[in-house]
């Protein structure tokens, strides 16, 4: 036994023994200095840009590398010595004289004399089993030149085996995969993994966002235990989700390769690197791998008051539907995001009464502390009159790409002090939905001040009586989305005001299916079959749409079939309509509507022959490899033939998200008093009312007021121009997308990816009873502009390249009833103009004296204008609404 138990001891010494032996990483000789050329190069240009076209610069050198210390007891425990000659800069690609801002400059002129005397300084990497232990310069030296050293030096870390590991170079912590071959070792660094200090943000959407596809591969070859070379390319490849075009990539290659060797230096003696290094220079330190941030200075660039000055002409309201506006816009944020608040509250106090609304959106959208705190020490809530900029502010909030908690703190404050207008407090409320569901989408639904927030919105509801603020506190759920609020949704689809049952439907019609519980489901169906009570046909219709959308049973089709007929009019065909379109456009619900229909008691003649003119119809807007956007309509009468309700959608999609675009709802009641009708079921005792209620980008806005009370009515009647009322009006960012890229070559890429919107929204109404005809509008102007800018500023050197698109657009859709006779005429038109979609490509190349090289491409497309198809029925009416005109 005892022998058995020595042997076992003596084959462990043995393999641990053989596993000392065998090298884990790159082996120096002593005596030797190791001469090798190493050139790094960086490249920016569009996604598919070749090398002969691309911005960018190539810096080559010789590298000598030699052992200064190694453990004794540890062979691959080893201190290397790096030291940079000879360095030269050219551009990436050859270039003519007139397109070389480099021709005619020494290395000495472009990185200046300190800079290069810092660079040519030896430094020291700590290599312990094939891993960067420690990075050793002189913490005086410009970052930009240590994080030179840093790519150099990660290139001396390999593995000789196969694995995978966590490891730490210029990039920051990063996951990477080694595979060793006969001599040859090939490292994939996971970008997706790499930690830094650096965090960038974007926009919470993905249909609006951007999308980065990113690899690392490096090659080494070895002979006799060190590298004989190591080839390594590193790309960076960011898109615009929703128009993938617009899409620049930074690319950057470094090469080492061993020229010769010859005889070094003997290695010193120590007890361990630490000690080496203090005894070699007291002044090197250990400043670590992974790249430092750069401060990066502009020189000559203009103020933010210069550049207001400069750009305020295209901030005017006269200039808002042109895409010059948002352009403006967006680099009028940049120049805010680096000003301090003085600054900012200057230009503010300087605008024009008229472009003030545009500065207010600006300075909102750029989202930092000095910004907030220049806005809350202009606006004054107290004032009633300045409603309008007290707003914009509110919808920019709402807006922001990415709020933190500072933002709905300062909300929730506003909230609790006195407010001079009602709108005003009740778009702060709601708007603190938006902030609250956007910051649990970043994952800080368990801060303290979102927690506050939720729990507030969440025990309002309940805690009045008074109509308005009941509304307002359940759109401030609806923004909010949260699985906590489906409970109070599901009880206020049965309340006895119709204004609730309508939020509350319309509510849980946004949530996740999954989030549908069967008591949810059973509420709605109630709500729609009137199991407990009467309920407006808008209500039912609402309650329609959420069954519908929530996968439902075949039991809850067939119910649904089996109550047309059974309808009012215009309820029936609205059902019918909304069935049908389902089936044509391929909805979820359209497989179990099928099977359905096969019944000939809940399909048939009798059900399916009702007249009216209420419709649904839903069709494509626009298809393409990126995006999809569809869009609907949804138009419910009374039994009298004025409108009830109007709901216009649009919804964009790619292939990993949807994004509800726009909706704008029209509803009216009580008016049948004005042509002597008779109100339908339900709805004989409610009061004279119309208006118009937005979402747009995900967002629920403040409903409008068109006229409420018999009164207001009639003295808006005999006052009405048919001028539209406007809902939304402003600049909005639509898409921001930020974050610096650590390249290994220890450059580093700023990309900056945004996208504007020009936005007007309006909507009226006009009822002519001497024609016995009513007209709505929802008339929708916009002007949009995406830039995508990828730079590499080196301090001394400076080559980026921007793309982007613009274009402008209109959209109208208009209602024409007839009421002189039933069925009466009602003819829907849903119209877009002719527009421009224009692309950019920029390059561009500068050094800090103002030397610099520009190359511009664009293009521009001419999208014809239309009237969007809707169902023939439509179209029949409309011929003949227009001939009776005649």
């Amino acid at each position: 036994m005892l022998t058995f138990v020595v042997f076992l001891i003596c084959a462990a010494i043995s393999v641990s023994a053989s596993a000392k032996g065998a090298a884990a990483g790159p082996r120096l000789n002593n005596n030797q200095l190791y001469k090798f050329s190493y050139t790094t190069e960086v490249l920016v240009d569009r996604a598919r840009g070749s090398k002969e076209g691309s911005a960018g610069y190539k810096f080559s050198s010789d590298v000598n590398v030699n052992l200064v210390w190694r453990d004794q007891s540890n062979k691959d425990d080893q201190l290397i010595q790096l030291a940079i000659s000879n360095l030269r800069i050219e551009p990436v690609s050859p270039r003519s004289e007139k397109k070389n801002i480099l021709h005619g400059s020494t290395t000495e002129s472009i990185l200046g004399k300190n800079k290069l005397a810092a660079l040519t300084k030896p430094f020291l990497v700590h290599l312990k089993n094939g891993k960067a232990k420690a990075f050793y310069s002189y913490r005086s030296e410009p970052a930009t030149v240590k994080n030179l050293k840093r790519g150099l030096a990660s290139l001396l870390q390999v593995q000789l085996s196969t694995g995978k590991v966590v490891e730490n170079d210029v990039s920051g912590r990063c996951t990477v995969e080694y595979k060793a071959v006969k001599g040859q070792v090939t490292r994939t660094k996971n970008l997706e993994t790499c930690k830094t200090e650096e965090a960038g943000f974007t926009t919470h959407s993905k249909v609006l966002g951007v999308s980065r596809k990113s690899s690392s591969v490096t090659v080494f070859t070895l002979e006799n235990g060190f590298i004989r070379s190591a080839e390594a390319e590193e790309t960076h490849s960011l898109a615009v989700n929703a128009r993938r075009s617009v899409a620049a990539k930074v690319s950057s290659r470094q090469s080492l390769k061993l020229v010769g060797t010859e005889a070094g230096p003997l290695e010193a003696a120590g007890k361990d690197a630490a000690a080496v290094v203090k005894s070699i220079d007291a002044k090197l330190a250990a400043v670590g791998i992974a790249a430092e941030k750069v401060k990066s200075e502009c020189k000559g660039c203009p103020s933010l008051f210069e550049h207001w000055q400069a750009e305020k002409k295209q901030l005017e309201p006269e200039s808002l539907s042109k895409t010059r506006a948002p352009r403006s816009f967006l680099a009028l944020i940049q120049t805010i995001r680096k000003a301090p608040k003085d600054e900012i509250l200057k230009v503010l106090r300087s605008a024009s009464k008229t472009s003030l609304p545009q500065v207010v959106d600006a300075v909102t959208s750029s989202q930092t502390s000095e910004s907030l705190d220049a806005m809350l020490e202009f606006l004054n809530f107290t004032d009633a009159k300045g409603l309008v900029l007290q707003e914009r502010f509110l919808y920019a909030c709402g807006f922001a790409s990415h709020p933190n908690e500072r933002m709905l703190q300062a909300l929730l404050d506003i909230s609790k002090g006195k407010i001079g207008s009602t709108d005003i407090k009740e778009s702060v409320v709601i708007i603190m939905g938006a902030l609250v569901h956007k910051l649990c989408q970043k994952g800080g639904c368990n801060l303290p001040i979102v927690e506050q927030v939720k729990k507030m919105i969440l025990n309002a509801p309940d805690s009045t009586t008074v109509e308005s603020e009941v509304q307002m506190y359940l759109l401030a759920l609806k923004n909010s989305l949260l699985p906590e609020a489906i409970p109070i949704f599901t009880k206020y689809a049965e309340s006895e005001v119709g204004a609730y049952n309508t939020i509350a439907l319309t509510a849980l019609q946004r949530y996740d299916v999954n989030l549908m519980t069967s008591e949810v489901k059973q509420t709605v169906n109630r709500v729609y079959h009137q199991n407990r009570r009467i309920y407006e046909k808008n209500v039912r219709a609402a309650a329609a749409d959420v069954i519908l959308s929530s996968n439902p049973t075949y039991m809850e089709v067939k119910n649904l079939l089996l109550s047309i007929g059974n309808l009012p009019h215009e309820m029936n065909k609205y059902m019918l309509s909304k069935i049908q379109d389902i089936l044509r456009f391929q909805m979820p619900a359209s497989k179990v509507l099928g099977q359905a229909m096969k019944d000939m008691i809940s399909c048939n003649y009798n059900r399916f022959a009702k007249v009216g003119s209420s419709s649904a119809f839903s069709g494509f807007m626009a298809q393409s490899p990126d995006l999809t956007s569809t869009y609907s309509l949804d138009i419910l009468y009374s039994g009298s033939g004025i409108l009830r309700r109007s709901n216009m959608n649009i919804f964009g999609a790619t292939n990993e998200a949807m994004l509800h675009g726009l909706q704008v709802a029209i509803e009216a009641q009580g008016l049948e008093t004005l042509i002597a009708a008779t109100p339908d079921e339900g709805e004989e005792d409610l009061e004279s009312f119309a208006g118009m209620s937005a979402l747009l980008f995900d967002i629920q806005l403040r409903p409008v007021t068109f006229f409420k009370g018999y009164s207001d009515l009639m003295s808006k009647m005999f006052s009405m121009t048919g001028d539209p009322i406007n809902v939304v009006k402003g600049l909005i960012l639509l898409s921001d997308h930020s974050e610096v890229i650590q390249l290994q070559s220890g450059l580093k890429a700023s990309a900056e990816f945004q996208g504007g919107l020009a936005i007007d929204i309006s909507g009226g109404m006009e009822i002519s009873l001497w024609y016995r005809e009513s007209k709505t509008s929802v008339n929708n102007r916009a002007a949009l502009v995406v830039t995508g800018n990828v730079t590499v500023d080196m301090d001394f050197l400076r080559a980026g390249v921007e793309v982007s698109f613009d274009t402008d657009a209109s959209l109208d859709f208009i209602t024409t009833v007839q009421f002189s006779e039933y069925p009466f005429l009602v003819c829907l038109q849903m119209d877009k103009s002719t527009f421009p979609v224009s692309e950019y490509l920029t390059k561009y190349e500068s050094l800090p004296s103002g030397k610099s090289v520009v190359s511009r491409k664009g293009r521009k497309t001419l999208i014809p204008g239309s009237e969007f198809p809707l169902h023939q029925e439509n179209s029949n009416m409309c011929k003949r609404v227009f001939d009776s005109n005649w």
